[in-house]
Order: structure tokens, then C-alpha cells, then sequence
């Protein structure tokens, strides 16, 4: 019975040191908590490469809580609101029936792409309409990309106050149609930052990160 039990052992040991072997060809094995590379689909198709890359509205005009918060926070409707209650639609699409009422001799329709509509739609806004605080609203959901453990307190004002940039930690989020997780955020990963900065220092700037256990668990 020890033999057999012996032989079983072996042999799934032998087993995960294989998928082990092959998992960089064939599949991503995570510890637990380690969510590197998560992508979620949002209730918005927001891309980050637009606003962020393109049009190059910073970080921080969004996710203004980073500054003086815990979390960085997602912005409220009423933020993108300020410049979505005149940018109905991509400017291609605008300019397309620009030039299609031209030629048709016709006034030009509004124009509101499906994703703007769904901001819309949460805040009960109607383009060229007076607002109305009886329309229904549909609060957006958005899905949360990165989540550090239970145990773990990491607070963005000491990280931005030192001149970290976002994309230390949050990768080329200029670069993204939708933003995944770039850093698995082990212990290991945020030690490591924390000697590099205190060794190289923060953008030029010395800096000194602590390593103490108690700045970051509970």
C-alpha cells in the first residue's frame, strides 16, 4: 500500500513539474491574487490610447483621487460629461455627415456615437434638450482592472507626491484600447521598486522607499 502510495505521489509530481515545463508554450499559471494580465470588457468601450495617447488629457484630470486619496478612483460621470456634452461622436463620423448634408442640401443630424449614448443614457441626457431631472438614470458599472490582497495597504498619494509616474506601475496605459494588468503586484515586484528608488531615486530626484513590513500590511 506505501509503494502504491509512493508511486501515485511521483508520478503527479512528475506530472506538474511537466505542465510546469509547459506552460510558457501552452497556458499562464498565477499564484493566488496574481491577476497579471487581466483585461475585463467595461460597460464602455473607453479607450485610454484616445484620450489619454492621443488627446493627451492626463491621467490625473480623471483620476483626480490619486493626488489626495487612497485610491485613485474612477471619475464621475459628470467628468466626462464636460467635454462629451459637445463631443457626440468620433470627429470622422461628424465630419462625414458634414459633408453628406452638403451635398444633400439638408441641416446637418446630431450625430451620437453608441458608446457616448451610454454615457448618455446614465446621466439622462438628452443632446440640445433641456435637462430634465425626471429622466431615467443608468449608473455605468466599470470593472476594476487592478486589486491588491485584503492584507495589503498601498496608498497612491505617497507614490504620486514622489513624482512615481502612472505608468510605473499601470504600464503604457497611452498605448491601450482597454487596460489590462501589467505588474503581477507581488511583494517581490513592490520591494524591488522600493530598493531601485531609493538606490537610483524617483524621476532624478532622491528618494528613499521604505521597506518596513508594517507600511504596507496590516
Amino acid at each position: 500500500m506505501t509503494s502504491r502510495l509512493t508511486t501515485i505521489l511521483i508520478s503527479l509530481g512528475l506530472g506538474f513539474c511537466l505542465l510546469y515545463m509547459l506552460q510558457g508554450q501552452t497556458m499562464t499559471i498565477h499564484l493566488p491574487s496574481n491577476q497579471q494580465g487581466y483585461q475585463p470588457e467595461q460597460p464602455i468601450q473607453f479607450s485610454h490610447r484616445l484620450h489619454a495617447g492621443d488627446m493627451q488629457i492626463g491621467c490625473l484630470y480623471c483620476h483626480s483621487g490619486a493626488e489626495r486619496s487612497r485610491n485613485a478612483g474612477i471619475p464621475a460621470a459628470s467628468v466626462c460629461m464636460n467635454c462629451h456634452k459637445f463631443v457626440t461622436a468620433p470627429f470622422g463620423s461628424i465630419r462625414a455627415e458634414s459633408d453628406d448634408a452638403a451635398k444633400e442640401k439638408r441641416a446637418v443630424r446630431p450625430i451620437v456615437s453608441p458608446e457616448i449614448q451610454k454615457l448618455y443614457d446614465a446621466v439622462g441626457f438628452v443632446p440640445n434638450q433641456p435637462a430634465d431631472a425626471a429622466r431615467p438614470q443608468t449608473p455605468i458599472v466599470w470593472n476594476k482592472v487592478y486589486s491588491v490582497p485584503d492584507y495589503v495597504r498601498f496608498d497612491h498619494r505617497p507614490h504620486v507626491t514622489a513624482g512615481v509616474t502612472c505608468q510605473s506601475c499601470h504600464g503604457p496605459v497611452e498605448t491601450m484600447e482597454r487596460v489590462s494588468q501589467i505588474p503581477d503586484l507581488s511583494m517581490g515586484w513592490c520591494v524591488n521598486c522600493h530598493r531601485d528608488a531609493t538606490l537610483n531615486g524617483v524621476g532624478g530626484k532622491p528618494a528613499k522607499a521604505t521597506l518596513d513590513c508594517s507600511a504596507c500590511h496590516y
